[in-house]
């Protein structure tokens, strides 16, 4: 059913129910699954008095923590489905922005994306990256709470 699928990797809790996600959808056996990262890369900027090594060193563990996150990731879709391709892809900027971008690249025929269920203030002041994504997608997009 679905060839082309992208996994938006983010945080341990949610990553666990979208791996899940994955492995519940109808999955064709040579299916292509993208997992993506995006970091934040406004790591104090602009800030005169914070050292330039203390910035290449926080973006230096910034992108392994994301290699880290997308490597467990394919662990686990690689165990429950063996004969799929899996591409790893970390990205800096703006998450949805870059979410879209790789959907558009990769083909995706679906995007499966987490929500943190931030409502209200939270929610209008933070933005929301699966709402985001869900609203400028040219594919469906699967939010996972």
């Amino acid at each position: 059913m679905f060839k082309n699928i992208l996994v938006a990797i983010d945080e341990p809790k949610l990553n666990e129910k979208l791996l899940n996600a994955v492995e519940g959808l109808v999955i064709e056996s040579e299916s292509e699954i993208t997992l993506v990262h995006v970091m934040q890369d406004n790591v104090t900027y602009g800030l005169p008095y914070v050292p330039k090594q203390y910035v290449e060193n926080m973006l230096g563990q910034l992108e392994e923590e994301s290699s880290e996150k997308l490597k467990a990731a394919e662990e686990v879709v690689a165990s429950f489905n063996k004969e799929a391709s899996i591409n790893l892809v970390s990205k800096k900027g703006d998450p949805a922005k870059n979410i879209l971008e790789v959907a558009k690249d990769q083909k995706a025929d679906i995007i499966i994306i987490g929500s943190r269920g931030l409502s209200g203030v939270q929610g209008l002041m933070l933005g929301s990256v699966s709402h985001k994504v869900s609203q400028l997608s040219q594919c469906p997009v699967l939010i996972v709470h």
